[in-house]
């Protein structure tokens, strides 16, 4: 895979999440087996701004040319998505959310490990 590929990808589904998480929190929760309260809505609220921010942020790096920015996004990204897996699997192996947690359990490895082998591969090899 090319790092603009992983990019487009992270950019797509923070974006979307990020999207959802501001407009309809409670039907999200709900999902989850979450049950919706004022204060968690406005807690996912602020998160959804937050993916936003790392899918425009994505979006905007994926035809960077390799630099010490560049360089920056990718280790952020791996560090942020591999503590993201770290909660989320706690959270699922604690069944603090039903079944479904699992897809947020995935993405989380997926995309941790996608920056991880940017982040650890040689220069040159595939990571343009």
């Amino acid at each position: 895979m090319k790092l603009s590929v992983l990019f487009i990808i992270t950019a797509i589904i923070a974006i979307v999440y990020g999207v959802v998480f501001v407009i309809i929190p409670g039907p999200v929760y709900s999902i989850y087996g979450i049950e919706s309260n004022m204060v968690l809505d406005y807690m996912g609220r602020l998160f959804g701004s937050a993916l936003i921010a790392v899918g425009l942020i994505s979006w905007q790096s994926r035809n960077a040319a390799d630099s010490d920015a560049r360089k920056a996004i990718i280790f952020s990204f791996f560090i942020a998505d591999g503590i993201g897996f770290i909660v989320a699997l706690i959270g699922q192996l604690n069944e603090v959310v039903n079944p479904v947690g699992w897809t947020t359990v995935v993405i989380y490895f997926i995309l941790s490990f996608g920056f991880a082998y940017f982040q650890f591969s040689k220069p040159g090899s595939a990571a343009s």
